[in-house]
């Protein structure tokens, strides 16, 4: 770098006009390259004219020359060159003696060229008095006494050369709150706000969400970057403490100096100086303040509002930007930066994410959160977070709404009419959410009151894995919510209709074996209602054990497949009461049972109980029941016998059938035999017997087994070396897998499809795969992890650079959905906070 000029120094500063604009006409690609032509075209008149680069961020640059006239030239030069282009730049040249450090220039004289330049429009050069001095045989035209931000007193200023220009952009005011803490995250949802401004220019944009999303630092965060538009000023009008929606206009038209409470004063006030106002907790004063709001918004058409409300206003010329919990490694972020002014060695691990994700990534629960640190560490928070209402606490300085989680979910509580109150707390029933049918169904639910939950964001609405539209409630809400019915007199009859629903939906699935001739298994009903079948199984187990065991036995299909990590201590609670239940009954939960004790390791007593179902389904007569539990203990026991042993139970069991006819007695037998194939080194009568089964449990709708099979071939092809034949197996089980939501088996298979990549040298493919493996090994409580480590021994000790690269990549989460375009975005939106930064 040049040595800086010293004493008598000439300042030139440039800067971008509407870049955020800009970028968004241009789109991101167009817009880069824009920058960078723009970039060369000012360096080359810098050098051409003795300038010395101080700095440059984002679009601006700071350039010092040794005389008024060599900086004359180069902006003049600079601006010339760029005329035809899309960017428009605005310059500023100051003239003075600033002190010079080892870190550069410093001093009041650094700061008033900066203001002279954004007084500018583009393509206008703004000369400060001190420069127009030096430069008396320039063409200069005085444009008057102007203000410059920060500085006391007017400042006479010209323009060097011609050219007709709009007035001078003058800074409005921006008296917003200087929050203590920065602000962090919500790139993407800055971008959309933007985005929305700027293509629809809206009167009011009303910033949504439930309480603790951080709707006020967003809002201040967007009016700061978008103040250098507001000529008329910005201000912050918080209306928490108003009672009474007459007062609205009069707490803005305070604010901005209008002569009367009123829309005309206002209107009248603002004129036609583009001025943003934030108006700040909305939500108690509607529905009352929506009129005079719009009022407002019609009469003066230069106002913009940023409102902050847990509703929509619903008024003409409003925009509604729903802000969502922040994104996972920005949760994370914002936890640890807070938590590391307490306690410093806080740092983001998976017990950080585990908690951010247990209290929904909401702003205010993490900085809550963050406090406790000082005393608790992140893994114990995560212990007690069984008290998060109230142990999430804040400063003894917070806001009266934000002291406790408690306190903001009951501002929001206490503004709900009766009829919303007693649905919300209803609502609580549920864990994952649920159709409006089932909402009508159990909760006596209306549209209106539903919908008007949903637009005070109480209540969200999301897409099933249906299809369907499902409303749901954060969870630190449904606390809330649910300790409000525990408190009400209906808490007992929702949860039994809640209950009732439940057994209705599984019953309608059709998992049990005897179900088979009753309609096609419809699997995904009960995943897509998994949570809630779950709680009303728990909430059964202590108070009605025949409804428990009603719905754990229908559970069979699902229990056996994605293995719900519950299901073994249900299965002991539950047997525990055999004795008590009608034989029927009986003989199903000691099926059902048995089957889970022998999946999770207790061979020995699952066999016992699946002994005596069988005897209590002979004693029924039940012979369609008794075959197929025979079948299953065939499969059970096969492993220890002999292979005549084994071909004589198959023989017997088929003869059995042969009356009886089971749908699923075939598909396990066939798998019985390849299993003693494939015992016996028949590696081709196995795996045609794979196959035979598998397409027996296809043609039958037995998916389970369906995908128990092609889990077996693909371990069979891996073993045998036919890498390709794997390949396909191993794909065909990884999409059951996936339709059944079994984690262990996924994961499984695709350890065994990064092997098969690696022996297909396609080592990128191998470490992504295996990276995704060990990142959500230790999510998704997998009983034997030893299995995976011996199927990835091929791969697990592997040290190309190629495989490393991509199992890291592979490992990580994608923590938010981004487009193409907001890297770009969220640089440029970065530029203008250093920018305002730099400027003061």
């Amino acid at each position: 770098m040049a040595e800086l000029p010293r004493g008598t120094v000439t300042f030139l500063f440039t800067d971008i006009e509407g870049s955020t604009r800009l970028l968004h006409e241009l789109g991101p690609a167009r817009y880069v390259d824009a920058l960078d032509a723009h970039r060369r075209i000012v360096r080359a008149a810098i050098a051409a004219h003795g300038g010395v680069e101080v700095d440059t961020q984002g679009d601006a640059f700071f350039v010092a020359f040794a005389s008024a006239e060599g900086a004359a030239a180069a902006s003049r030069e600079a601006m010339d060159a760029l005329a035809d282009g899309p960017i428009r730049v605005r310059a500023g040249l100051h003239t003075g003696v600033p002190t010079l450090t080892a870190e550069g220039y410093v001093g009041l004289e650094v700061h008033r060229g900066a203001r002279v330049a954004a007084l500018a429009h583009g393509g206008q050069i703004v000369v400060s008095p001190t420069a127009a001095a030096l430069l008396e045989s320039q063409p200069l035209r005085d444009l008057g006494q102007h203000r410059l931000k920060d500085f006391a007193g007017p400042t006479r200023v010209y323009q060097l050369d011609g050219g007709e220009f709009p007035p001078l952009r003058t800074p409005g005011s921006v008296e917003l709150p200087s929050p203590p803490t920065r602000f962090l995250g919500r790139e993407q949802e800055l971008f959309d706000a933007v985005s929305l401004v700027y293509e629809r220019d809206p009167r009011v944009l009303t910033v949504l969400g439930p309480g603790g999303t951080g709707k006020t630092r967003f809002a201040l965060e967007l009016a700061r970057l978008l103040a250098d538009e507001a000529d008329g000023g910005t201000v912050f009008v918080p209306l928490a403490p108003l009672r009474d929606p007459e007062l609205v206009l009069g707490a803005i038209a305070d604010r901005l100096g209008a002569t009367a409470p009123d829309a005309a004063a206002i209107a009248a006030r603002v004129g036609e100086r583009r001025t943003h106002v934030v108006c700040d907790n909305l939500e108690h004063l509607l529905p009352h303040a929506a009129r005079p709001i719009a009022e407002l918004a019609a009469a003066a058409p230069k106002l913009r509002l940023i409102a902050t409300s847990r509703e929509a206003l619903r008024i003409q010329g409003e925009a509604e930007l729903d802000l969502p919990p922040l994104v996972e490694d920005e949760a994370v972020a914002l936890f640890c930066e807070r938590a590391q002014a307490v306690r410093p060695d806080v740092a983001p691990t998976r017990t950080v994410v585990e908690l951010c994700d247990r209290l929904d990534r909401l702003p205010l629960a993490l900085e809550l959160a963050a406090a406790r640190t000082k005393l608790l560490t992140p893994e114990l928070l995560l212990d007690r977070l069984r008290d998060r209402l109230d142990l999430l606490k804040g400063t003894r300085d917070a806001d009266e709404r934000h002291a406790t989680l408690r306190a903001t979910i009951a501002w929001s509580y206490d503004l709900l009419d009766e009829d919303e109150q007693r649905l919300f707390a209803r609502l609580s029933v549920f864990r994952g959410g649920c159709t409006l049918e089932t909402a009508e169904v159990i909760c006596d639910a209306d549209l209106d009151t539903l919908a008007s939950l949903l637009d005070k964001s109480l209540l969200r609405r999301r897409t099933g894995r249906l299809g369907e539209e499902r409303y749901w409630m954060l969870e630190t809400i449904r606390e809330f919510a649910s300790e409000v019915l525990e408190d009400s007199s209906e808490a007992e009859e929702v949860r039994r209709r809640h209950a009732e629903r439940m057994l209705e939906i599984v019953r309608s699935a059709h998992l049990r074996s005897e179900d088979v001739g009753e309609g096609e298994q419809q699997m995904d009903w009960v995943l897509a209602e998994l949570d809630d079948v779950r709680g009303a199984l728990e909430r059964a187990l202590g108070a009605d054990i025949a409804l428990a065991v009603e719905l754990f036995t229908r559970l069979e299909a699902l229990l056996v497949t994605t293995a719900p990590p519950e299901r073994l201590r249900w299965a002991h609670a539950l047997l525990a009461h055999e004795a008590s239940l009608p034989p029927e009954l009986r003989a199903r939960l000691l099926r059902t049972g048995g089957a889970i004790l022998i999946l999770s390791g207790e061979p020995e007593p699952g066999e016992e109980r699946c002994e005596q179902a069988l005897a209590l389904f002979r004693e029924l007569g039940d012979d369609y029941n008794a075959v197929e539990l025979q079948a299953r203990w065939v499969v059970y026991s096969a492993s220890r016998r002999d292979p005549d042993e084994v071909r004589r139970l198959v023989s017997e069991v088929r003869l059995l059938d042969a009356s009886v006819r089971h749908p699923h007695v075939e598909p396990q037998m066939l798998a019985t035999l390849a299993d003693l194939a494939a015992r016996q080194n028949d590696l081709e009568e196995a795996r045609a017997l794979y196959r035979q089964s598998i397409d027996a449990a296809v043609a039958t709708g037995f998916l389970n087994w369906e995908l128990w099979q092609l889990t077996a071939l693909f371990d069979l092809e891996l073993a045998g070396g036919t890498t390709e034949a794997a390949g396909a197996a191993g794909r065909r089980a990884l999409l059951v897998a996936r339709q059944l939501q079994d984690r262990q088996l996924t994961l499984r298979t695709l350890t065994g499809l990064a092997v098969v990549a690696a022996r297909q040298s396609d080592l990128d493919a191998a470490g992504r795969l295996w990276g995704l493996v060990l990142g959500e090994l230790p999510r998704a409580a997998f009983q034997r992890p030893e299995v995976l480590y011996e199927l990835a021994a091929p791969i697990a000790d592997l040290t190309d650079d190629c495989f490393l690269a991509a199992s890291k990549s592979g490992g990580r989460r994608p923590s938010r959905r981004r487009s193409s375009s907001l890297s770009a975005s969220s640089s440029r939106l970065r530029s203008c906070r250093r920018e305002r930064a730099r400027s003061g």
